[in-house]
């Protein structure tokens, strides 16, 4: 009987020891949830009466790119910058001198992680990020973001980037440039 009584009582030392373990851990929980709950405490919206006034970011925040149409010069060196390869920009060459003409600029925010490294490239300083925050939209679609086709004060940086904006941006229905194939 010794034998038995051996081996049983390591099996139940240890089932004692993993259920003290899991009420210690419940315990840190509790009291965690009960050093932070305020029944007085506003919702999100409510406290920041979003989306009406915008939110308050730090003054570091990397939100959505603004980007000045007028000064980019096709370069492609935000785009050659980019680890996840989410701009596209279109040029055309310039008739009868040098260089390029933009002819689309876009950024597909479902591959974008805000990383930043797109503006330190930029000899001419035309895309920086923002501090919108929000772009919500219901299809994938509405994420990609073309910057030639955005009303002029967006597409020139004085205003932020909003849905609205985007969404008008898409009812164009001819693109800028005529197309790839003419």
């Amino acid at each position: 009987m010794i034998p038995w009584l051996k081996r049983v009582f390591p099996w139940l030392g240890n089932v004692f020891e993993a259920v003290h373990n899991v009420l210690s851990g419940l315990w840190v929980t509790l009291r965690t949830w009960f050093k932070t709950y305020d029944p007085q405490r506003k919702t999100f919206t409510e406290h920041f009466e979003y989306p009406e006034l915008p939110v308050p970011v730090s003054a570091r925040y990397r939100g959505f790119h603004r980007f000045d149409l007028t000064t980019c010069i096709s370069c492609d060196q935000c785009a050659k910058a980019c680890p996840v390869d989410c701009i596209y920009i279109g040029k055309e060459k310039v008739e009868g001198g040098k260089g390029f003409k933009i002819t689309g600029y876009a950024i597909d925010y479902s591959k974008c992680m805000f990383c930043a490294l797109c503006v330190e490239p930029c000899p001419v300083d035309c895309i920086f990020m923002g501090a919108t925050h929000d772009l919500s939209c219901y299809s994938r679609d509405g994420t990609i973001v073309d910057f030639s086709r955005l009303p002029l004060d967006v597409a020139w940086g004085r205003a932020t980037l909003n849905p609205t904006a985007v969404a008008q941006a898409k009812v164009i229905t001819e693109p800028v440039h005529g197309g790839p194939n003419q």
